[in-house]
Formats: C-alpha cells, sequence, structure tokens
C-alpha cells in the first residue's frame, strides 16, 4: 500500500523489497572477481584508472566500466586530477566488507584451500608473524621489515622503519639488508602473492625470513602506527 503522499507506507511488502533490493545492489557490484580484485587494490590506497588497467591487465575501457559498478554500489568514490580519474574506497566499511567476504568464503567454500595454494605457492612451511609480535620485536629492532608492495602503495601507507623493497627488486637488493636481523615481509593481505614469494628468494638467499600474518591493510584497521611518504618513519612519537 501506498501513503496518501505517493510514498511507500511503512513496514509495506513493496518498501521492504525496496530496501533489501538495494542492499542486494551492494553485494551485486562485487558479483565479478576483478571487480573484488579492485577493492583490495584500493585498499592499498588510491590509484587512477590507468592504474588499476595496469594492475588487472585489462583494457581501460573495461576498467572504467567496473569502477563505474562499484561508484554505483557506493563502494568507491572517484576524482580528477587534469585528464585522469583517480578511485579509492569509499571509507574502512568497504575494507571490512571485503574481509567479511573472505571470510565467509572459508567457510563455505570448499575448494578455497586449494585456488589459494595455487595462486600462493605453498606455505604451510613459511611462519607467519603475528602483528602485536611484530610490532614488539620493531619496537625492540629485533627485526627488519620490508614492503614488498609497488613503490606507490608504500608511499600511500606503510608500518613505520619499513624499507621499501618490491618484489621485482629484491634479488638486486639482498646486499643491502641486514644478516644479523630476522627479515619480515608483508604485502598487500591474506590473497598476496608477494609477501610468500619474498620470504622463499630471502630464505633461498640465507637469510631468516616469515611473513606478515595477512598485509598492510589489516594492520591499518588493526589502529597500529603507519607513515606515508617515501621514507621509512619510525615508531617513535614527533
Amino acid at each position: 500500500m501506498r501513503a496518501a503522499d505517493g510514498q511507500e507506507k511503512a513496514g509495506s511488502r513493496e518498501a521492504k523489497a525496496a530496501l533489501f533490493d538495494a542492499l542486494a545492489d551492494v553485494a551485486g557490484a562485487l558479483s565479478a572477481g576483478r571487480r573484488v580484485e579492485i577493492v583490495d587494490l584500493l585498499a592499498q590506497g588510491e590509484r587512477s584508472v590507468e592504474e588499476v588497467a595496469l594492475e588487472l591487465r585489462q583494457s581501460i575501457a573495461n576498467t572504467s566500466h567496473h569502477l563505474r559498478a562499484l561508484a554505483r554500489a557506493g563502494l568507491v568514490r572517484s576524482r580528477k586530477q587534469g585528464t585522469r580519474v583517480h578511485y579509492r574506497l569509499t571509507g574502512p566499511e568497504v575494507e571490512q566488507f571485503w574481509e567479511a567476504l573472505r571470510r565467509v568464503a572459508t567457510v563455505g567454500r570448499d575448494d578455497l584451500p586449494r585456488l589459494t595454494a595455487a595462486y600462493l605457492g605453498p606455505v604451510d612451511d613459511l611462519e607467519a608473524t603475528g602483528r602485536s609480535v611484530l610490532l614488539d620485536r620493531m619496537r625492540d629492532g629485533k627485526v627488519r621489515v620490508v614492503d614488498v608492495r609497488p613503490p606507490v602503495e608504500y608511499r600511500a601507507g606503510h608500518l613505520p622503519g619499513a624499507r621499501s623493497v618490491p618484489l621485482d627488486r629484491l634479488p638486486a637488493l639482498l646486499e643491502e639488508l641486514p644478516t644479523d636481523l630476522e627479515v619480515v615481509a608483508y604485502c598487500r593481505g591474506p590473497f598476496c602473492v608477494f609477501a610468500p614469494a619474498a620470504v622463499r628468494v630471502l630464505r633461498a638467499a640465507g637469510f631468516r625470513a616469515e611473513r606478515l600474518e595477512d598485509g598492510f591493510p589489516e594492520w591499518r584497521r588493526a589502529g597500529l602506527p603507519v607513515v606515508a611518504g617515501d621514507e621509512p618513519g619510525s615508531l617513535e612519537p614527533h
């Protein structure tokens, strides 16, 4: 039933259907795998359409289509700088949505461990360091932390004291890493291949190395210290 002014009557079937349809639109925006990839990427920081397209190895037109679908659902926002359009996540709630999706998939899909292992490679022998444990070791100066994401993501935000060592440059930078400290590598999150690959490279070169249990977005959402820019920064307050 409709009220006299044409609005849906409170408690009506039509009003409930409209509400739940709107909620379904948000969930439906993540119905394509490439859009989920985009959310994972933008959790690291703002990116231009061209940068997202390069990361996904897709055309700019196709990437723009996915980004617009995410924007219509309220999951991302855009801004224009010159001729380029940049996108970012609407807020931390979107990251939490993505984290919840991962948890549900982990519980509900029996094939997810196989799919994860096929992408990341075997990780059972790659010890994972928890966030609180890593923070204590960082404060004690007992570990070298390396951020193996692309430099643009490091500049957007990274762990204090972490050095930017992109995975593709790691072999060339091994000589610059301390041999008397354990090295902990981190990247985008639990479905990111960079940190496990970095640990394998480091161990093959004779380093004691582990990976962070998840990634930078989870560290930031936990309220732990974060710095931005090209410099490593420090845990010490200014």
